[in-house]
């Protein structure tokens, strides 16, 4: 990088420098772009190095010294709070005759990483709740309606219902139109009046609880 750092450029700098000089890239706010930490590493005012899944970024000496000597560099107009904060220590280092080095002290100590859990300690993740038949039946209402457009007593093909209801699982849909032909008086299964206008989609959509297949779904309120 040749020149002056850009406004973007500088505020990493300043990120970098509130946490003493050193960080992982990925707990600075606002995000580090690529072309900014490659410009920065270029001019020699930033290290960076791989630790872990992230990368480390450091202050070089040539870094300290620039922003030492440039406490009053523009800014993102976003950041005009900081700006103005940087005028001030800038003025008040002038005054004390102390460095920005002296200012910000050391990095801090970062926390050790957490020992890896036993594996008797590790949880397996519970088995997710299959929801009651009423819930499953408000669910096929509101995918029917949805496909509708909110009409009733419309034919709706089980293919598209099915994929209306795409986060259930097939057994949970079946269940929910097994309670259906069981005697619910407000919707109802039927077959396709030509088999021969099925395809192969249908076929697969289709509930079959003894071995007669239904295609649509029918709800009257």
């Amino acid at each position: 990088m040749s020149g002056t750092p850009t406004s973007r450029q500088v505020l990493v700098l300043w990120c970098l420098l509130g946490r003493g000089g050193s960080a992982l890239q990925s707990v600075l706010a606002p995000r580090v772009g690529k072309a900014d930490r490659e410009a920065l590493v270029a001019g020699r005012y930033v290290e960076a190095t791989r630790q872990g899944r992230s990368v480390r970024l450091s202050v070089t000496d040539r870094g300290w010294d620039w922003a030492g000597k440039h406490l009053r560099e523009p800014l993102p107009p976003a950041f005009r709070v900081l700006q103005d904060w940087m005028e001030r220590i800038d003025a008040d280092l002038a005054r004390s005759g102390r460095t920005l080095a002296d200012l910000i002290g050391p990095p801090p100590e970062e926390p050790p990483a957490p020992a890896p859990r036993p594996v008797s300690e590790v949880r397996r993740p519970a088995k997710a709740r299959q929801p009651s038949a009423k819930a499953v039946r408000a669910r096929i209402g509101a995918a029917y309606l949805a496909l509708t457009g909110g009409e009733t007593a419309k034919a709706v093909r089980l293919s598209a219902l099915r994929s209306e209801l795409k986060d259930l699982d097939r057994a949970t849909v079946d269940a929910g139109l097994a309670a259906i032909l069981r005697g619910d008086p407000t919707a109802r299964l039927s077959q396709f009046s030509d088999p021969k206008s099925l395809d192969d989609a249908e076929r697969a959509a289709a509930f079959s609880p003894a071995g007669e297949p239904f295609h649509i779904i029918r709800i009257q309120s």
